[in-house]
C-alpha cells in the first residue's frame, strides 16, 4: 500500500525548506521578497517555485482566517472494517463546511476539520458523517478561541 505521507522529499534542499518557511508565514510573500530574503535572485525563485508546484510539495495556497461569526469544530472519527479508513476520509473531505481532512493515530482514526455559519452546520457535518458506512463513532470539539 502506497504510502500517503512522505518524509521530507529527497529533491528539497535546506533552501527549499526556508522558502516553505517563509511561504508558510506569509502565502502573499513576493518573489522579489523572497529573493531578499534567501539571498538569491527572483528567477531563482521562480524555477524553485515552479519545481515545488510540479513535484506537489506545494499543494495549494491558502489563508487563515477568523470572521468571528463562525463555529468551528474537529471531529474524530472512528472507523470500522470493511470500509478503508482513506475511502471515508475522501466522502468527509467532500463535505461542503470540511475544511480538513487529516488520518491520525490513537483512539480514531480520522479528524476532520469543519467550519460552518452557525452550530447547525456543524451539527449537520456531524450527521453526515455519523451517516458514512464504516463510521463507528464520533467525537467533536468546538472551537472555543485561536491563536495563530
Amino acid at each position: 500500500m502506497p504510502q500517503e505521507r512522505q518524509q521530507r522529499h529527497p529533491h528539497l534542499d535546506e533552501t527549499d525548506m526556508r522558502m516553505l518557511q517563509l511561504l508558510r508565514e506569509n502565502a502573499r510573500m513576493s518573489y522579489a521578497k523572497l529573493a531578499q530574503e534567501l539571498g538569491l535572485s527572483e528567477s531563482a525563485i521562480r524555477k524553485r517555485m515552479t519545481k515545488l508546484l510540479k513535484m506537489g510539495v506545494i499543494k495549494k495556497f491558502t489563508i487563515i482566517y477568523d470572521t468571528g461569526n463562525e463555529v468551528r469544530a474537529f471531529i474524530l472519527v472512528r472507523t470500522q472494517p470493511p470500509v478503508s479508513v482513506p475511502e471515508i476520509s475522501k466522502k468527509i473531505l467532500e463535505l461542503r463546511h470540511v475544511e480538513a481532512v487529516y488520518e491520525v493515530t490513537g483512539d480514531y482514526d480520522i479528524l476532520a476539520v469543519v467550519r460552518g455559519e452557525s452550530i447547525n452546520d456543524v451539527n449537520e457535518s456531524i450527521d453526515y458523517i455519523r451517516s458514512i458506512p464504516g463510521v463507528a463513532g464520533t467525537n467533536s470539539m468546538i472551537v472555543l478561541r485561536q491563536w495563530v
